[in-house]
C-alpha cells in the first residue's frame, strides 16, 4: 500500500488539532478511523510521528519537519483554489498590474478607485515587484501592463512615459526650513537627513549633489523606502529628499514639502507586453491612470508652486 492523500489529510489534522478526538470531528469522521489511518501513516513512511502519553499525542521532530513541508503543499494548493474563486467571481473582465512597490501605494489606489466606479464588476490584480524582477516579469507576458521607473523598454514591451516630476523635500512640524519657499544645497548643511538605502539610485543622485556643493548632512537613518523616511520625517527625526508621489500621501499629516533648487528627476512610465491579447479594458484603464497622473501634477503644484 501506498501514502494517499488521505494519509497527509489526517497526519496534517492532528498536527493542526492537537488531538485525535478534534482531527476527528474536522474531518468528519470517527475516532479509530483516524487512530487507525495514522498508524497506518506511520508504517508507510517508517518513522515515528508521534509519542503516545496519557491518551495525548505530542508531535516528534521529525513530525514538526515533515508538517513544514504538509502546510507548503497545502498552501500551493489553497492559491490554486484562491485563483479559480477570482476568476468565476470576475467573469466580466480581469486586469493585472505589476509595478513597482512605490507606484502600488500613490498612484494606483486613486485610479482603481475611479475606474471600478465606472465598471465594478471586473477584477483587479496588481503585484509589486523591484527591479530588475519586475522587467522579467514584463518581458514574459505575465500582466496586462506594468508602472515603472526605467527609461527602457524591456525585450517584448512597449514603453510610455506617464509623467515625470522632481524630487523634492519633506520636513517635519515647526522645521526652521519651512519659512523657506524652496531649498538650496547650503539649507542642509549640518542638518539631521533620513535617507534611503545605500543602494537606492535616487539616494546615489542626492549624495553626489550634496558632495558636489560641500555639503556636510547629519545621516541618522538610513531605510529601504521612501513611506518609512516619510514615517521617520513625521517623528521629526530629520528632513529628507524623496519622491513626489509618496511625499503628496504624507503631505498635511506632520509632513511638509519643499520645492528644491536643483533638479533629481522623478519618471513614471507604463509598461505594455506586446504579445498579450489586447484588451478594451487595459485602454481604458490607461486613459484614467493618465487623468491621474494630471491630478497629481495639479495637486503637486498647488503645494509647492510650478517647476
Amino acid at each position: 500500500m501506498a501514502v494517499t492523500l488521505r494519509h497527509i489529510e489526517v497526519f496534517r489534522a492532528v498536527m493542526t488539532t492537537g488531538s485525535v478526538t478534534d482531527a476527528a470531528a474536522m474531518l468528519s469522521t470517527s475516532q479509530p478511523t483516524i487512530s487507525r489511518e495514522l498508524a497506518r501513516f506511520e508504517h508507510l513512511i517508517q518513522m515515528k510521528l508521534f509519542e503516545r502519553a496519557r491518551g495525548r499525542l505530542r508531535p516528534t521532530a521529525h513530525a514538526l519537519q515533515l508538517f513544514e513541508e504538509v502546510q507548503r503543499a497545502y498552501f500551493g494548493l489553497d492559491r490554486i483554489i484562491s485563483t479559480a474563486t477570482s476568476l468565476r467571481q470576475f467573469e466580466q473582465g480581469q486586469l493585472s498590474i505589476a509595478c513597482l512597490p512605490v507606484f502600488s501605494q500613490s498612484i494606483l489606489p486613486q485610479t482603481c478607485r475611479h475606474f471600478i466606479e465606472q465598471f465594478p464588476n471586473v477584477g483587479i490584480s496588481i503585484v509589486p515587484q523591484e527591479s530588475p524582477l519586475l522587467e522579467e516579469w514584463l518581458s514574459a507576458q505575465r500582466y496586462d501592463f506594468g508602472l515603472t521607473e526605467v527609461g527602457y523598454a524591456p525585450q517584448g514591451t512597449e514603453l510610455t512615459p506617464l509623467m515625470t516630476l522632481d524630487e523634492i523635500c519633506v520636513l517635519p512640524d515647526a522645521h526652521p526650513l519651512l519659512e523657506k519657499t524652496f531649498l538650496l544645497p547650503g539649507d542642509f548643511e549640518g542638518q539631521s537627513f533620513v535617507s534611503l538605502s545605500a543602494m537606492d539610485s535616487y539616494r546615489q543622485q542626492i549624495d553626489q549633489i550634496f558632495r558636489n556643493a560641500g555639503i556636510t548632512r547629519r545621516m541618522v537613518i538610513e531605510t529601504h523606502s521612501a513611506a518609512s523616511v516619510c514615517s521617520m520625517v513625521r517623528e521629526g527625526i530629520g528632513l529628507a529628499v524623496i519622491n513626489p508621489l509618496t511625499a503628496l500621501d504624507y503631505a498635511g499629516q506632520g509632513v511638509h514639502l519643499r520645492r528644491l533648487s536643483f533638479s533629481i528627476p522623478f519618471s513614471v512610465s507604463v509598461v505594455r507586453p506586446i504579445h498579450r491579447p489586447p484588451s478594451q479594458l487595459v485602454e481604458v484603464f490607461g486613459a484614467e491612470l493618465t487623468r491621474q497622473a494630471r491630478r497629481i501634477e495639479v495637486r503637486l503644484a498647488a503645494l509647492i508652486g510650478p517647476r
